[in-house]
């Protein structure tokens, strides 16, 4: 049976008491699409809930720092201010917990199960209306997966496309370099934040549901086509 991950690295514009000042005057930038991804936390609530897995997700806005990325680049035109020791802990408190627990998530869940399904959650501010399935470089398993729900939902008269052999980002590198792409599937999900936005060109339940419906389908589909045949036990 495939065991199901979501993760958010994005899911708040939150800023902690300590590092308020950095951003002063400057709260209506945190609160964009700059310092978040709107309506990413709810839809991998809405997953995590509906497979009954713990969720895992970001508790700073992105500004203070890019959980996704690594060494300078985690830093923003804000952060980046900060003295280097501040930033340190920064990372100590926010960075480090989130990348332990989803090493020890993933760990764990392969011990248990036979394959991972890990569903990087984003929105995009960019795209119109369109949902995108991007799989790493040579992740057959994870390839499988995204083409399965990029069908389901193309069925549904979804704009979706599937992107295989992305380039990812440095925590999902990581995180595919450290486990077996035989067994790992990281797929990483962006959805046009139109929907959440603007309730366009569908409404954002709508579209959530179609997201939960179809991945339900595409895991018992994928699931039985990668599991081992029975070894034979002999003439019936």
């Amino acid at each position: 049976m495939t065991a199901f991950l979501f993760s958010c690295d994005h899911a708040t514009c939150a800023v902690p008491e300590a590092y308020r000042e950095i951003f002063r005057g400057f709260e209506d930038v945190v609160s964009s699409s700059e310092g978040w991804e709107p309506g990413s936390l709810n839809l991998s609530q809405g997953l995590a809930m509906r497979f009954r897995t713990p969720l895992v997700h970001g508790d700073v806005t992105r500004l203070l720092i890019d959980l996704g990325k690594a060494g300078d680049a985690r830093w923003s035109r804000f952060s980046i201010k900060l003295p280097e020791a501040t930033r340190v802990k920064v990372a100590d408190r926010h960075e480090r917990p989130y990348q332990t627990v989803l090493n020890q998530r993933i760990a764990e869940d392969l011990r248990r199960h036979p394959a991972l399904l890990h569903v990087m959650i984003h929105t995009d501010p960019v795209t119109d209306g369109m949902v995108m399935l991007e799989t790493p470089v040579g992740a057959k398993l994870a390839d499988r997966f995204a083409a399965a729900w990029r069908s389901r939902l193309a069925a549904a008269d979804v704009d979706v496309r599937h992107v295989s052999g992305v380039d990812s980002s440095p925590l999902a590198a990581a995180l595919a370099g450290a486990f077996p792409a035989d067994r790992y599937a990281q797929v990483r999900l962006s959805v046009s934040q139109t929907f959440f936005l603007e309730g366009r060109p569908w409404r954002w339940e709508t579209m959530k549901k179609l997201l939960l419906d179809s991945l339900v389908l595409v895991g018992d589909e994928v699931a039985v086509v990668s599991a081992p045949e029975s070894p034979s036990t002999g003439p019936c």
